[in-house]
């Protein structure tokens, strides 16, 4: 009896955990409703979800799924590859997350049968904007004004813009159909869709939009009458008479603290985590910190959220915002997080002082913080108000910039991208650590003392050993030489003529004797006399900072001549002016090379492009001549960095480089635009078709595969072709038309399923 007491009461406690362990679980809810209702610090909690629903729009390639249930509909983002279809009722189990509004992360969905869709609900923009009908199946009305095909690494899709009462909403459409898209241009249209909303970085709406299964859900009311591309051409100058604008937007209110603020151009008002930047004509003096209200139109330009049309009204209480210290990645990460990005925000960050510029609108402090650059900027006052002195930091110093954090790129659903750091004055910055002392000026400077000691003991010298007046007189004459030479060093005069004047001034020093200098690996300069077997040579090396000597310095003396502790004293003191002259020239040299060629392949860069551009459109605009750019995207190459490494990517890129360089013709230029992107100008073209037979050399380099870290890759590129002045007469254009005529290559290899999903290897 016993033994049975003992293993009932061991049942009892299992059983007793078990349900312990169960009611701690919290019940999953099985309603859109209950979710829906969940604010986005519950949907953070993660809770459990167990509801059924139908499906009225997925996407596969995207792992995308909207659900409605009771006229209540939700975002699912699945987990699982799974085919659905919209009228699909199904069983999701998974878990809440938060966003703009919470949603579902799935981790299983359940296919019970095959139904009907709900029946659409007829919105007009003002109801998209709102929350009430998010995600839900709705019908709209307007107008086709845009219609284009979206490429993607992914699948390409549709994209439409939609003018309804109220204003634009953005369809994406999951179709590749490209004439059926344009066939749509100015169609008065009625959309069946699934309902979103457009954000910014620090996920804001920005704009409505509907996603649409298929173009069968686009039902036409009316075609336009006339095609796009029948229209009678407007001349460029006068396209002004067609616009025609009826605005309803409504004028707003907001109000915040005062955070930057430039005379007769923005404001920016922040309020907690959240701020904005404020268009404003007004140049009255307002005070950065105070509390003020802004009036004016909500409009979105490149894809941020602003107040245009404003007026500032200074409450003149002062209540200062504290910036938020960050770090680089902080400011650049605009990944899809609840508070979103820090645009427009008031923010510090630590970084080291690479170069100062001041240009004729700003002062420009290029930095480094994490290893990335960015580049904080001050805005000069407006005229008639002095400009300040631009602040001298000592470069190589660590500062502490304070100021509005502006975004170079304002996608979203970028994980990172470059900002821009507004001064609101120099009191923004703060120096933190004074540069180190070895740095290349510093030693430069101690080099300098050291040359001006050697000069001022060799000049004390001469002055004992001849102790005549017309020696003071070869003094003053050698300093002036000297110091020239240092002037020389310091501007753009040649280094062979600097090198020269060095083995003058050395022959000088030496009574006549002739005097000359061996360059390392390099020209002889200076008086060497044709015969040397009758002359006793004396010789001094030209010291470098590191690595072997840069060069051999001579002077020719006769024979019967004893040596001299003159000879060695003076032949070391211009060596130490060689020594100077060589590196400087080198050092400018580096840097000059480095402004202008990409580091990884050694070809031009997109600074250098730009300046061959500028000057190419000049000259063909002087002789009425055409030249060509190619513009060139290799495929893929994304895939290369994933699978191997982002070592292999570079050696692809290097010998990728090395083979396009080899088909151009001397006088043409390759360049690196950027990533995985290059650009070629054809200075000398008669036609399109010499242009085209240049691309094709250019495609050819890739037929043979490329060793890649013991892995054989086949590549492949897609190629764009501009001509001046046919496809653009500006810089702009003519990259603007070779970049979309590269995509529309790019495009027709995808649909001919020529392009690789990744570059093969064997």
């Amino acid at each position: 009896m016993y033994p049975l007491k003992r293993l009932g009461l061991a049942f009892a406690i299992v059983l007793g955990g078990a349900s312990a362990a169960w009611a701690a679980q919290p019940a999953p809810l099985t309603t859109l409703r209950a979710i829906a209702a969940l604010t986005n610090e519950q949907a953070a909690q993660h809770l459990p979800v167990a509801f059924e629903a139908t499906v009225t729009y997925f996407s596969r390639n995207l792992m995308n799924l909207d659900v409605q249930d009771d006229e209540i509909g939700i975002y699912v983002k699945l987990t699982k590859d799974i085919v659905l279809i919209p009228g699909d009722r199904v069983l999701v189990q998974g878990t809440t997350e938060p966003s703009f509004l919470p949603y579902v992360l799935s981790g299983n969905i359940t296919v019970l049968r095959h139904g009907t869709l709900p029946k659409p609900l007829l919105a007009d923009f003002d109801d998209l904007v709102r929350t009430r009908l998010n995600c839900r199946l709705v019908s709209v009305r307007g107008i086709i004004r845009a219609a284009d095909l979206v490429t993607s690494a992914v699948a390409p899709s549709g994209h439409l813009e939609l003018l309804a009462d109220g204003g634009f909403i953005d369809l994406e459409i999951d179709s590749h159909d490209e004439s059926a898209l344009k066939d749509l241009l100015d169609a008065e249209v009625e959309v069946t869709g699934v309902a979103g909303r457009k954000f910014d970085g620090k996920m804001q709406q920005i704009g409505a939009k509907l996603k649409v299964s298929t173009l069968a859900n686009i039902k036409v009311m009316k075609r336009t009458s006339v095609s796009p591309w029948s229209l009678q051409v407007t001349p460029l100058g006068e396209i002004v008479t067609g616009t025609h604008v009826r605005d309803l937007t409504k004028r707003l209110r907001v109000h915040g603290t005062i955070t930057y603020y430039q005379p007769g151009s923005a404001v920016v008002l922040q309020s907690g985590p959240r701020s904005l930047w404020v268009s404003t004509q007004t140049s009255e003096p307002l005070q950065i910190g105070d509390v003020a209200d802004a009036t004016g139109f909500p409009e979105i330009h490149d894809g941020l959220l602003a107040l245009y049309h404003a007026e500032i009204l200074d409450s003149h209480v002062y209540a200062p915002i504290s910036p938020q210290p960050a770090t680089w990645r902080q400011l650049a990460f605009w990944g899809r997080s609840v508070l979103g990005g820090h645009q427009d925000d008031l923010v510090s960050i630590e970084g080291r002082v690479v170069t100062e510029v001041r240009e004729a609108a700003q002062d420009e402090f290029i930095m480094v913080a994490d290893g990335r650059l960015f580049t904080a900027i001050y805005r000069h006052p407006p005229m008639p108000r002095p400009v300040p002195p631009i602040l001298q930091i000592p470069l190589g110093s660590t500062i502490r910039v304070t100021g509005i954090c502006v975004a170079l790129d304002t996608d979203p659903f970028n994980d990172e991208s470059p900002f821009n750091i507004l001064l609101r004055s120099f009191d923004d910055i703060a120096v933190i650590a004074e540069p180190s002392w070895l740095s290349v000026g510093n030693l430069l400077i101690l080099v300098g003392v050291l040359l001006m000691v050697v000069i001022a003991v060799g000049a004390r010298g001469w002055y004992i050993e001849r102790r005549v007046h017309r020696q003071s007189t070869a003094l003053a004459y050698l300093e002036a030489r000297r110091s020239r030479i240092l002037e020389d060093i310091n501007g753009s005069r040649p280094l062979a003529e600097i090198v020269e004047e060095i083995t003058e001034l050395a022959s000088f020093k030496l009574q006549g004797a002739p005097c000359w200098c061996q360059i390392a690996d390099g020209a002889l300069l200076g008086n060497c006399p044709p015969n040397l077997s009758h002359l006793r040579i004396a010789r001094n090396e030209i010291p470098a900072r590191s690595g072997p000597p840069l060069g051999t310095l001579f002077a020719a003396f006769d024979p019967h001549a004893k040596p001299s502790g003159l000879e060695s004293e003076t032949l070391s003191m211009v060596s130490g002016l060689a020594t100077l002259a060589i590196e400087t020239r080198r050092l400018y040299s580096d840097l000059l090379h480095r402004s202008e060629f990409d580091l990884l392949t050694d070809i031009h860069n997109r600074f250098s492009l730009d300046k061959h551009l500028d000057t190419l459109i000049d000259e063909a605009r002087r002789k009425a001549s055409i030249f060509g750019l190619i513009y060139i995207d290799l495929d893929e190459f994304k895939q290369v960095n994933d699978i191997y490494g982002h070592q292999a990517g570079d050696l692809y890129l290097q010998e990728v480089a090395e083979r396009m360089k080899q088909q151009l013709r001397g006088n043409d230029t390759l360049a690196r635009l950027g990533g995985d992107e290059f650009a070629a100008l054809i200075t000398t073209v008669r036609n399109r078709a010499g242009a085209e037979e240049i691309a094709q050399r250019l495609e050819r380099s890739f037929d043979e595969p490329f060793t890649v870290e013991g892995c054989v890759l086949h590549g492949s590129a897609s190629f764009g072709i501009a001509l001046y002045p046919e496809d653009g007469a500006t810089k702009d254009s003519l990259l603007n038309a070779a970049d979309a005529a590269m995509y529309t290559a790019k495009n027709a290899k995808r649909q001919a399923g020529i392009l690789p999903n990744t570059p093969r290897h064997s």
